[in-house]
This record gives structure tokens, sequence and C-alpha cells, in this order.
């Protein structure tokens, strides 16, 4: 006795959208995505300059999931099941190369983010996915259940009614998918930005846009949170990894204080106090030699001199003129500097955000809804979010992959 194919129905045609899709479409299942702009995967396409970073060279799931400030402990079983290396195996297997760069990073070797949208774009097509664009969703609930099935209605901008037996919800970070999940029972922490950069405007970055500083150590006291890595001085404050990563885990301290904080900076994190008193104390021999000609430390010459004026020293001034309490001012500037945060900035064209659909209320081995059968959820609408550096994607993959293999069940 033959059966009518399960209908399925993906909403949103993102990179989690699509790797639903493809994952669910069998000889038995008729699948749709439904994306409403005029292209499907657009944050694939600008993604990592145009390059696309699509993963992270880490195959371990238990130090993977460090990189994510809201999601980790639900992805952590998500990746025993499909992980960084199932991505990139399944890549390969479809004739897409990946390269890992220095930073762990990884981009398709033709350094061109087409080579992914048209790999996903061919492999849907090719296992029967029915893509449609310009398909506004205005509407959709769920009309009935009996035992295993599902009635969902789906009403586009169109007019027209699609109806369908599964229904994956991929909207990404859109308000619209939000309103939808609220209404089919679930509850949704309101998205704010999780990677951005930092506005400070204070005299002793003046000048100094372009400089990079590895291993600062910065913190961010009444959050109590901490980040180690390399810092870039813009025109309107700080950027870099460190700044990025800190961003993200203080997303929602920071946005109920209006992006207004105290920021603690220690240029020297590979040293502490004493080690650096040393040090300084060791050129006091060198009498005659000018403090800002000869910094003992790998500082840029222009940080350096910077630094060395906000102790209230001159520049020009002999190291065999200065006295101790000169030294354990310009200690506590190079390790405890306090700099105001007045605002963010925007990461490229990075647009994470922190909050979405609520993780309790998923079951992450099948992506399914626990508040409403036959509905599955994947990629940024969730309440998950990671640093930089490819963790965004293999979010969308990994819970993508999921959610196709629950949808279409058992063949």
């Amino acid at each position: 006795m033959s059966f009518p194919p399960l209908k399925i129905v993906v909403v949103g045609g993102g990179a989690a959208g699509f790797f639903g899709a493809i994952a669910c479409s069998t000889p038995h299942t008729d699948v749709t995505i439904l994306e409403a702009g005029r292209q499907t995967l657009a944050k694939v396409r600008i993604s990592g300059g145009g390059r696309c970073n699509v993963t992270h060279a880490c195959f371990d799931p238990g130090i993977f999931v460090q990189n994510y400030p809201r999601g980790s402990k639900a992805l952590r079983g998500a990746f025993s099941q499909f992980q960084a290396r199932d991505t990139v195996e399944w890549f390969t297997a479809r004739g897409v190369q990946l390269k890992t760069e220095a930073d762990g990073r990884m981009f398709p070797t033709t350094n061109d983010s087409a080579t992914i949208v048209e790999c996903l774009t061919r492999v849907a097509l090719d296992r029967g996915v029915n893509i449609r664009t310009g398909a506004a969703v205005v509407s959709l609930a769920r009309k009935s259940t009996v035992g295993d099935n599902n009635l969902f209605e789906i009403r586009l901008k169109s007019g027209e009614i699609v109806e369908c037996d599964r229904l994956l919800l991929a909207t990404g970070s859109s308000p619209l998918g939000h309103r939808w999940a609220k209404a089919l029972g679930h509850q949704v922490a309101a998205p704010v930005p999780s990677l951005f950069t930092f506005k400070i405007s204070d005299r002793r970055f003046q000048g100094l846009a372009g400089i990079s500083v590895e291993n600062v150590c910065l913190q961010l006291p009444m959050a109590k949170l901490k980040q180690i890595g390399p810092v870039l001085l813009t025109h309107w404050g700080l950027s870099g990894p460190a700044i990025l990563k800190l961003s993200a885990w203080g997303a929602r301290f920071l946005h109920e204080n209006d992006y207004q904080a105290n920021l603690l900076i220690n240029w020297l994190s590979h040293l502490n106090s004493e080690d650096i008193r040393t040090q300084l104390l060791a050129l006091k021999t060198q009498e005659k030699k000018a403090i800002v000609n000869s910094c003992p430390f790998s500082l840029p010459r222009r940080l350096w001199e910077s630094l060395i004026i906000a102790a209230d020293i001159d520049p020009q001034k002999r190291w065999g003129e200065l006295s101790k309490k000169a030294i354990n001012k310009l200690i506590l500037e190079l390790t405890q500097g306090k700099y105001q945060v007045q605002g963010k900035g925007v990461f490229k064209e990075e647009f994470v955000t922190c909050g979405g659909v609520n993780l309790k209320e998923i079951n992450f081995k099948t992506m399914e809804s626990r508040c409403c059968q036959g509905l599955y959820f994947a990629g940024e609408i969730l309440d998950i979010d990671g640093v930089t550096g490819g963790f965004n994607f293999q979010s969308a993959w990994t819970t993508g992959w999921l959610a196709g293999q629950g949808m279409k069940g058992r063949e």
C-alpha cells in the first residue's frame, strides 16, 4: 500500500533552511522552501567578506561549544550527531574543497561564497526541493492534529495558501519568525546585537587608529566578564577578536545598560605586575635614555608614548629621573587602564543576534518543538549565538541537518 508523500515546508531560504530541506528530501517527501526575498542564501553570499566562513577547524565538540555564549549546553549533544568534521565531509563529497586559515576559520578554496551558494542550490534542486523566492509568508497556523498527522496552513502575501504536514522555521532573527513561534506556543527572548565593536572616545587613543596589540586582557567589571586576545584600535574606539568575544558574552548586560560601561584594559596580560616592575626598574640604571625611546615591552611605539603621557610622565624624561611613584602610576596605566564604553559599532557584515526561541522548548535530538507537534526550528531563530569564526554557520548546518532528519522520520 503506497502513501502520499509527506509535505514539508521550510520557511526561510538561508543556510539552516537549505540544509534542513536537503536533509529531509527523499522519494517519500515533498519539500518546499519559501523565501520572502528575491534571492536565497543572502547571508551566505556576503559572509566572510564574500568568501563564506563555512565552519571552524575544531573537531572536538566539547571544545567547539565553548565558542557559544548562548546555546553551548544544547549544542553539545547536537554536535555529537553532526559537527564541523561532518560539515567538511559533506561539502567535500559534493565537490567543494575547504581550506583552513591560521586562525582556524575554514573557507572554500575558491575564496568565493558563490561556491557554497551554488553547491547548496544544486544539491537541493537535484534532490527535488521546490525553491520559491518572493514567497513572503504573512501568517501560519496549526489547523489540526490527529495521532501523528499534523496540518499547518501557511498564507502567503499573494493570497495563496500552502498546507504541510511538517513545518521548519528557519527565519533567522526576523521578528516575523519570532512572532509565529510565540503564536505556536513558544517563549522567545527578545533579540539584541551580539557581535559589535566598542565606541570609546578617549585621548589615549587619539592618532592610534590601525594599531593592533596581541594578548590584551579586557574586563567588564560590573558583568564579571573577561576576554584575552588581539585588539585593534580604530577611529571610533576598539575592535578585534577580544572585543568581539567580549561583546558576545556581554550582549545582554551591555544592551540593558544602553552600551555604557566601564572597561579595564591590561595591555600586558602575559606579564604579572612584579615582572613589569622589575623590567621598568632595570631601565633606571640606563639613566640617560629617554623613556619614550626604550620600551621594554612588545607594544607599538605610539601606544607606549600615549600611555606614558596618560601616566603624567614626560616622554622625553630620562629613566634615571623617574620616581617609584611615577613607575607605580605607569604600571597601573599599563595593566589596569580605565576606559568608558559609550556605544556600539557595527562589525563588518556580521549581524548576529543574541535571543530567540527558548531552547528548553526544543528536542535537540530532532529539533522538534516540545510545544507544537510537527513544528521544527533551525538556525538563528533559536536562542543560540556564537563568536565570529564560522561558529554561527556551524550551528546552522547542525540544527538544519538534525531538523531534516527529524522531519523525514524513518524511511
